[in-house]
């Protein structure tokens, strides 16, 4: 099914934009809340933390590497995130998934906490911090159905608000609409991926050369690799450093710097089939 268009409203109860943001669609019942952790206090005095929720905790790896996420519910808001402020150091912001109409119960909250911890797995834009599978819980049709559409609009919120740790890296309305497959051949590479929205997704089984040059260019592609390596995205296969899965990288450039090893402008190593740039399809068509 192709996304419908949305009504999305980001409301600020201190005027500022980097503090607390409440966003909800304007004709569901959901609101997700964005609160930095230096504002926690703020919230909890808020009457929006005596509901029943479901949270994630998010951050990114200390190198920078990978977005990460831990996920929970409660029936005791307050309790849980000041647990988790005192005990866990990873997160920065806490999403927090409540009803307008306070109807969100334990149930909603444990399928909603399972559910998501497999979208979150599924999609591979962020590590998760559970370090668990989870149970699926017994849910009666009816009430699955509800959390279903609980999610669906949690989903695009949480999107909104700039996380999009539910969304697929290459979905396929997104290969639709750019369809084009790129390769990077240059030193005995063999590297596949999609210029996306959110930058250049290097595909699962895409292999690079295992050195990198000796160059400043190679050094930096050095840098760029060990944590992935560390993090089990780059995997030493024979004379080759293979993607064990599809890994999102920020620019073009990227991307091509840690498939091959050295220094490189992605916007011109990364071709179609045909032999056309990245560049001539994407930037020198923005400029025509």
């Amino acid at each position: 099914m192709m996304p419908r268009p949305k009504t999305i409203q980001i409301f600020l109860p201190a005027g500022d934009p980097r503090g607390i943001r409440i966003a909800e669609i304007t004709t569901r019942i959901v609101q997700v809340i964005e609160v930095p952790r230096s504002l926690l206090a703020d919230f909890l005095a808020m009457p929006e933390s005596t509901q029943v929720a479901l949270y994630f905790l998010v951050g990114e790896t200390e190198d920078g590497s990978e977005d990460t996420v831990y996920v929970g519910q409660t029936g005791d808001l307050r309790a849980r995130l000041t647990s988790h402020n005192k005990e866990k150091d990873f997160w920065e912001r806490a999403l927090v998934l409540i009803s307008l109409t306070n109807s969100l119960t334990q149930t909603h909250a444990l399928f909603l906490e399972w559910y998501c911890l497999q979208s979150i797995r599924a999609a591979g834009r962020f590590r998760d911090e559970n370090g668990n599978k989870g149970t699926r819980p017994y849910t009666p049709a009816p009430l699955e159905a509800d959390c279903l559409e609980i999610f669906e609009t949690g989903q695009v919120l949480v999107s909104t608000l700039g996380f999009p740790m539910f969304d697929a890296l290459v979905s396929a309305p997104s290969v639709a609409a750019a369809p084009e497959l790129f390769y990077s051949q240059r030193r005995g590479a063999d590297g596949r991926g999609y210029y996306t929205p959110d930058g250049f997704v290097v595909l699962k089984d895409s292999r690079g050369p295992l050195d990198n040059t000796d160059s400043q260019g190679g050094a930096q592609a050095e840098r760029l690799r060990a944590p992935l390596i560390a993090s089990g995205v780059l995997q030493e296969d024979g004379q080759t450093l293979r993607f064990t899965r599809d890994h999102l990288f920020r620019t073009p450039s990227g991307a091509a710097s840690v498939l091959l090893g050295r220094s490189a402008n992605g916007w011109i190593e990364w071709m179609t089939e045909s032999r056309q740039t990245l560049d001539a399809l994407k930037r020198q068509k923005v400029t025509a």
